[in-house]
């Protein structure tokens, strides 16, 4: 029955898988088999889609805006955002009187994209702009006094600091009558705004707009359209054409999927137009990243998140701060093929630099979440503070658990962290800097930055194991919720293309899981780097055949059973695929789990 939350218990019966997941259907009362069938009828699109689309909670008035999302019907007014209208008439005066601005962003994609979606803007309405990107180990996250007395120094009267700058007020002030600062930032404010021209942050206290999900490239576009619009009241384009601002649309779904924003409303616009500019492969930093990666399908958020993201916050993280940005940037096919092969190089070194460290960092991890701990905190010497972060996110996923990691160098830790859905982990941060256990901290809700002397990681842990105490009442794993159960002959190519009707798939709108009941395992192998995933063929007992891949597969049960073939029946869940080969199609189960199907009878 469900249980209120949408879902409902015992898939399959499956309360403890091989991955240690309970497994819960979707809620599929009849009322949602009825609008799932009126949604497919109305939209002219397969029954499955339909149902898959009420179980998401989508109404039938709803459903072609998300099938089909445009920015004409989802964007929002940007007047609507607090400080947004003095922030384009600035910058719109910045282009009548052709001044120089400087942009300061982060290291990250959502800083890099929408530090060149800004300065993309403004060069080509005639503006001559300086940038800046700073050094995660020498100026740390978020504008610094020195850069922007740099910027000023240069020449620009006016700076724009997108993806930070919200609780920067110290070092703003330190250009305060040399030029005016306009803010275009997203993360959790603790305060009031800093005391500068204009800070449109959807996340300030006073920001009634509720476009919080947005990234900073989200709110940098609709900056963009804003100042187009005051331009427009000017009669700037009396006399020249006005810049296609659907031509920027590639960087701000690359950031808002990297930022890990939801897929929903606005957002999922951006996306789905964006992904549609990208796969014209008109900018020629992303076309040399996709060329060097050796992606060569559409794109698709995952190609977003798994491949153009990881190499552009690489140089960020161990290499060049602003490599990314200067990717974005390069207009010349050739030095841009020479940076994406930088960038792709230090990815690959990104990835060494981080196995160095996982190993001893999940061992500490798992003996904390032994241990009881609400939430994990571990820290080393000497881990480089550039993949602290991403082995956080690991953590968290392994043991469901909120999840901070530090590198402690000179007696001083510094570290990010990674929450779960519905434990704030960026306002326990904020907390604890404002009692003084942390030197710096800040973020959002599902993830954060921080630092402080080595001696105080205890006294930190402790504060967030009670700040975020309600975690110590979650599973060891998170449980998988399936959307529905399906032979090996039934998990189909033209289902699974029926399904990618509902992509982009992420935060906000995860990408289906199905479970496919008693397969056999015919056979099984180690693949890829390192021999780190497994592929599997499967076979049905009422006959098919399907593929399936387990990806980043360590030994354990799962891994195990799977390399067995004992022949044993298994239910498996995971996501569908469509693949082509040679002009022909199959389905591929990406795999997230398995259970027996004829468990053990208790004793």
């Amino acid at each position: 029955m469900p249980d209120g939350t949408g879902v409902s218990a015992a898939a399959l019966g499956v309360t403890r898988s091989l991955g240690g997941r309970r497994w819960l259907w979707r809620a599929a009362a009849e009322t949602h088999d009825r609008a799932g069938l009126a949604i497919a009828q109305r939209l002219g699109v397969p029954e499955i889609v339909g149902r898959l689309l009420a179980g998401r909670g989508i109404g039938i008035d709803e459903a072609a805006d998300f099938m089909g999302p445009t920015l004409r019907a989802l964007m929002p007014d940007p007047s609507v955002l607090l400080d947004m209208d003095a922030a384009a008439e600035r910058l719109a005066a910045a282009v009548a009187r052709q001044e120089t601005v400087g942009v300061f962003g982060d290291y990250d994609v959502d800083g890099a994209a929408s530090s060149a979606l800004m300065i993309r803007f403004l060069r080509g309405l005639g503006c001559t702009v300086v940038h800046h990107i700073p050094d995660r180990a020498a100026e740390g996250y978020g504008p610094n006094a020195p850069a922007l007395r740099v910027m000023a120094g240069r020449g620009a009267t006016l700076i724009v600091c997108v993806d930070c700058g919200t609780a920067a007020a110290e070092a703003l002030a330190a250009v305060r009558g040399l030029a005016d600062v306009v803010v275009l930032d997203h993360h959790k404010a603790e305060g009031p705004p800093p005391p500068v021209l204009a800070t449109v942050n959807p996340n300030r206290l006073d920001d009634g707009s509720g476009l919080g999900t947005l990234c900073a490239a989200g709110l940098a576009f609709l900056a963009t359209a804003a100042t187009l619009r005051a331009l427009r009241r000017q009669g700037f384009f009396a006399q020249r054409a006005e810049p296609d601002l659907r031509n920027l649309l590639d960087l701000v779904a690359l950031a808002t999927v990297c930022d890990v924003m939801p897929l929903q409303g606005f957002n999922r616009a951006l996306v789905c137009q964006g992904l549609k500019v990208m796969a014209r492969r008109d900018r020629p930093g992303i076309a040399a990243l996709l060329e060097a990666a050796m992606a060569r399908e559409a794109p698709s958020a995952m190609t977003c998140g798994f491949v153009l993201g990881p190499r552009i916050n690489a140089g960020g993280r161990i290499g060049e701060a602003d490599m990314g940005l200067r990717l974005l940037l390069e207009e010349d096919t050739a030095l841009a093929r020479v940076l994406a092969g930088k960038l792709d190089a230090v990815n690959r070194q990104r990835q060494d630099v981080e196995a160095a460290v996982l190993d001893a960092a999940m061992r500490a991890a798992d003996a904390q979440s032994a241990a009881g701990h609400a939430a994990l905190l571990v820290a080393g010497e000497d881990w480089h503070p550039g993949v602290v972060g991403i082995i956080a996110g690991r953590i968290k996923e392994r043991f469901n658990r909120p999840a901070c990691v530090a590198g402690i160098a000179e007696g001083h830790a510094k570290g990010s962290g990674r929450s779960v859905a519905g434990l704030d982990l960026g306002a326990a941060v904020i907390a604890a800097r404002q009692a003084g256990i942390l030197a710096t901290g800040g973020g959002h809700s599902m993830a954060a930055g921080f630092s402080l002397p080595a001696e105080r990681l205890d006294a930190f842990h402790a504060f967030l194991n009670e700040r975020l105490a309600d975690a110590a009442l979650l599973p060891a794993a998170a449980d998988l919720v399936v959307e529905g159960a399906l032979t090996v002959a039934g998990a189909a190519a033209d289902l699974a293309g029926a399904v990618e009707r509902l992509a982009p798939f992420g935060n906000g709108n995860e990408e289906p899981v199905f479970a496919v009941t008693r397969a056999r395992v015919v056979r099984a192998d180690r693949v890829g780097r390192e021999a780190g995933s497994i592929r599997v063929f499967l076979e049905g007992e009422g006959g098919g055949r399907l593929k399936a891949m387990l990806f980043r597969a360590p030994e354990g049960p799962l891994s195990d059973t799977l390399l067995a073939r004992d022949g044993v029946p298994l239910h498996v869940a995971g996501h569908l695929r469509r693949e082509e080969w040679n002009g022909a199609a199959s389905a591929c189960l990406v795999l997230r789990d398995a259970a027996p199907a004829d468990p053990a009878p208790s004793a």
